[in-house]
């Protein structure tokens, strides 16, 4: 066995819904501005000619229902609800009408972003990773089989702050669908288990602060919690 110089980090896994069994999560791919709505209260349009990504480390995975530190370096911390997609299957160019059958599954998270670092990165045209990659930065929900399936365009999405609503659509608001990001995502990785994709969150992202709570949900999944905690 190899001698490391120090013990390596566990395995960043995610709870499987009914199941005592973990989906161990190799990387973590981002769509940006994927419902239309959201990408113009930002000041972006839609480029409708690709997807684009951005990505966090697993590192940053965080479980629902933690309480997790207000983080260093931002006074504006933003949530951002999303439909989660788990790969099962390898994928590499695969063709759109196949793209599917690489899913496991799905489940529910929360994109948070330090917005006032991600803008400045903007301004100066620089990558956005310290905006967006920080611990805790994905809080993942339970995930739930639905192996090889595409979930209803009807399903709503939703977040509540403080019991309060912040977000609402459907998922047939996305402007890419599912096979859609993972055919052409495919087409620049060799995807395969352990990859999730947060596939964009809708309309009305906004600040939190310490104290609050925030439960995200998507219609037949397994719903997303998170408490903001004081800062470190």
């Amino acid at each position: 066995m190899p001698r490391y110089l120090f013990a390596p980090e566990p395995v960043a896994a995610l709870p499987i819904a009914g199941t005592d069994a973990l989906y161990p999560v190799r990387r973590i791919f981002c769509v940006g501005r994927n419902y239309a709505a959201h990408a113009a209260e930002m000041g972006n349009e839609v480029d409708r000619e690709a997807p684009f990504y951005f990505t966090k480390s697993p590192q940053g995975l965080a479980p629902s229902g933690a309480t997790l530190p207000y983080p260093p370096g931002t006074a504006d911390l933003h949530h951002e609800v999303e439909l989660v997609v788990a790969l099962g299957r390898a994928a590499f160019r695969v063709a759109l009408a196949d793209a599917i059958g690489a899913v496991w599954g799905y489940g529910v998270g929360l994109d948070m972003t330090r917005r006032d670092l991600q803008g400045a990165a903007k301004d100066k045209r620089r990558p956005w990773d310290i905006g967006k990659d920080f611990e805790g930065s994905a809080v993942i929900g339970a995930l739930r089989e639905h192996e090889g399936r595409v979930l209803p365009g009807d399903a709503a999405i939703r977040l509540q702050v403080g019991g309060q609503p912040r977000q609402a659509a459907v998922l047939g608001d996305m402007v890419w669908s599912v096979p859609e990001i993972i055919a052409h995502l495919s087409t620049l990785y060799h995807l395969g288990p352990g990859d999730l994709i947060m596939t964009g969150t809708p309309a009305g992202v906004g600040a939190v602060v310490a104290g609050d709570r925030l439960a995200g949900s998507v219609d037949g999944l397994e719903p997303v919690a998170l408490t903001i905690g004081a800062p470190d």
